[in-house]
């Protein structure tokens, strides 16, 4: 068998797949394609958020129950606890939208004015 090598990797049928965000620092999720919105699954026991063009807010539909079926809807499901997103869950998540704002999302204030907030009205 061949030794695997950078552009072994690179041609591998799931690294082609591009994600529709990038995943910066501990906690900060960057949406980067206006055609799909992110759907952010935290733990089963947190709110479901939904990150589109427009901003950030809860989403109060039925959650995609796979990715093709996600797709399907323009939508991409983002586990935050799995290994290729954060690796764990968490209390505190940063999201930049494409409108421009960097949103706030503190599970510790679900049910509250503070759970989803405006953090950065420009960080460009």
């Amino acid at each position: 068998m061949p030794a695997l090598t950078s552009h072994t990797l690179v041609n591998h049928p799931m690294s082609n797949y591009e994600r529709p965000f990038l995943v910066s620092g501990r906690n900060t999720i960057i949406h980067k394609q206006k055609k799909l919105d992110l759907i952010l699954i935290n733990d089963d026991r947190d709110p479901v958020v939904i990150v589109s063009r427009t901003g950030v807010k809860l989403f109060t539909e039925e959650v995609p129950s796979s990715r093709a079926e996600a797709k399907e809807r323009y939508m991409d499901l983002v586990d935050i606890a799995s290994a290729d997103v954060f690796g764990e869950n968490k209390t505190l998540l940063f999201v930049q939208a494409l409108n421009n704002k960097e949103y706030k999302i503190d599970y510790s204030k679900v049910g509250t004015d503070l759970f989803i907030r405006v953090h950065q009205e420009n960080y460009i």
